[in-house]
């Protein structure tokens, strides 16, 4: 693009804009004559796809602005109305990020300018809420506005079906479409009135449902740690901690209220080295019995427990296994579910409890639209234990059912670490680590993935690869995704680019047989040698 063109278009994009920051913002650039800045803002579109819209907040069509969300309402809207759904609601939730509520009175507004209903949720709500809100109110779809666990500059725009998943191709790329045939904002109707905003009976009716998450008699003893993580989680967690009958829990004050700059922590994401240090220093001076951590948009839910006399987070399987064996043992039924990358362990225990079992492509929006799905969960501390309340992972009912599990161990003098052993002695010591690579450049990770596909690894930590799989092909039960699967003697590596950060991600896990609790030190020390080799050998083959 000339910089002449790239300057007329910042101008016409300008003209549209109907916000005062951004249009101060594009305004600077313009005359200031930064072309090198105006070309990265305008080389193309934030791209709509099955995550929605994720991104940087900024001016200009490669960022997170009121322009771009017009336009993706609009589009969405023009969507439905093909597919006949004018007569329910577009209910709509937002966070406490910066311009969340700003992007949700948009679509709102945008909604109604087509014709439709629109319903906006009372204030700052976990995404949960808005996912059980779709279904509780027979909505036609629904919209949350958050970047969930993104850094502070960043937004985003998740969608949802009438069915209460988010939406999954062809839907994407349809939504794509129509967003893309929108000319001008102008052509965009956006009346002042005529949604509505709702009262606080949704929430009600969410936290109600809490309830059932729970056996009805049991214990509710644990004591927990809680934060935040500067999000949105407090008030309905606590809220339903104390409809449960648990110990309020101790609140990391720090981190407890929104606060969209997210000042205590580099990534909110309790995933994140020292996201969670404030909570480990809360538990240290008040000796709970765990510690619970929601992300800033309270859909995931993090879990640490005190090992060898300090705190350590549980890794996303071995909280999903936990839940898993605690529904077997109440005598759950129905579907188990989880995604590629996650453990292997959850297949075991469903098929020793004679439950059916699925794997899907990685995402909520797969794992909730298995059929007859009693529990999902992905590593990534996502697990949905209420599909019939909420089809989405919830954080909130998660952190209710393992707080149920602790309590129930602590009645025995055992914990959740005790569990944990058990498992790996019944079914094998799953041991699952990450080789996590951000990027500024994304080329870097088509570069890895390039070299992988040409030149693929025949061996890691001295196991042999058995089967090597490219997921663009799909397989027989699995639609195709860019991703690689190397199956090894007694270990499975995945490859994959991150679908909503800049992120090269290779899930590895290594099982290992366990005779008896006495070998179990001998076989954590085995698997961690080797998940450590075969992190170093990928890392080569990858060329990152």
């Amino acid at each position: 693009m000339h910089d002449d063109e790239l300057i007329a278009r910042a101008r016409t994009w300008l003209g549209e804009d109907p916000d005062a920051d951004t249009r101060e913002e594009l305004g600077k650039l313009i005359d200031a004559g930064d072309v090198t800045e105006l070309a990265e803002r305008f080389r193309g579109t934030l791209q709509f796809g099955t995550a929605g819209l994720r991104g940087e907040l900024g001016a200009g069509p490669m960022r997170m602005n009121r322009s771009v969300v017009i336009r993706a309402a609009a589009g969405l809207a023009a969507y439905l109305k093909q597919h006949g759904a004018t007569d329910g609601v577009v209910v709509i939730g937002y966070d406490a990020r910066h311009k969340s509520a700003d992007f949700a009175r948009d679509t709102a507004a945008v909604m109604v300018g087509a014709g439709l209903k629109a319903a906006v949720l009372p204030h700052p709500l976990p995404t949960p809420v808005l996912a059980f809100a779709i279904r509780h109110l027979g909505a036609v779809a629904g919209v949350e506005v958050t970047a969930s666990h993104n850094p502070p500059r960043d937004n985003g725009y998740k969608v949802y079906l009438g069915d209460g998943s988010q939406i999954v191709p062809p839907a994407d790329a349809e939504i794509a479409a129509e967003i893309e045939a929108v000319d001008s904002l102008h052509d965009v109707a956006r009346p002042d009135t005529g949604w509505e905003t709702l009262d606080d009976s949704v929430l009600d009716a969410y936290l109600a449902r809490t309830d059932a998450v729970l056996a009805p008699d049991s214990p509710r003893t644990a004591r927990t740690v809680y934060t935040a993580m500067h999000g949105v989680g407090k008030d309905v967690l606590l809220a339903a901690f104390a409809r449960a009958g648990f110990p309020e829990p101790v609140l990391v004050a720090e981190q407890a209220e929104p606060d969209p700059d997210f000042p205590t922590v580099a990534f909110p994401n309790p995933e994140e080295p020292g996201a969670m240090d404030l909570a480990f220093a809360r538990a240290r001076a008040t000796d709970p019995d765990l510690i619970i951590a929601n992300d800033p948009d309270a859909d995931r839910c993090a879990v640490a427990v005190k090992a060898d006399g300090d705190w350590r987070m549980l890794r996303g399987d071995e909280v999903g296994s936990l839940l898993a064996a605690h529904l077997v043992r109440r005598g759950a039924r129905g579907t188990f579910a989880e995604s590629i990358v996650s453990s292997s362990l959850l297949g075991r225990i469903a098929e020793k409890a004679g439950l059916p079992y699925e794997e899907t492509l990685t995402g909520f929006k797969w794992i909730a639209r298995v059929e007859g799905l009693r529990y999902g969960y992905e590593e990534a501390l996502g697990y949905c234990v209420d599909p019939d309340g909420v089809r989405d992972k919830d954080g909130i009912t998660a952190a209710l059912l393992i707080t149920e599990l602790a309590s129930e161990l602590k009645e025995g003098g055992r914990d959740l670490l005790d569990l944990l052993d058990d498992l790996a002695v019944e079914h094998g010591l799953h041991a699952t680590d990450q080789l996590s690579v951000r990027v500024e450049d994304l080329a870097v990770i088509a570069d890895a993935m390039r070299r992988l596909r040409e030149r693929p690894p025949t061996a890691l930590a001295g196991l042999a690869v058995t089967k090597a799989e490219d997921l663009t092909e799909g397989t027989d039960k699995l639609p195709p995704t860019d991703g690689l699967r190397y199956t090894l003697d007694g270990a499975r590596v995945i490859v994959r680019p991150s679908g909503t950060e800049p992120k090269l991600k290779c899930y590895l896990e290594v099982v290992v047989p366990v005779a008896a609790h006495a070998d179990l030190p001998a076989a954590r020390a085995r698997a961690a040698e080797t998940l450590a080799t075969i992190k170093r050998d990928l890392s080569a083959a990858a060329g990152i």
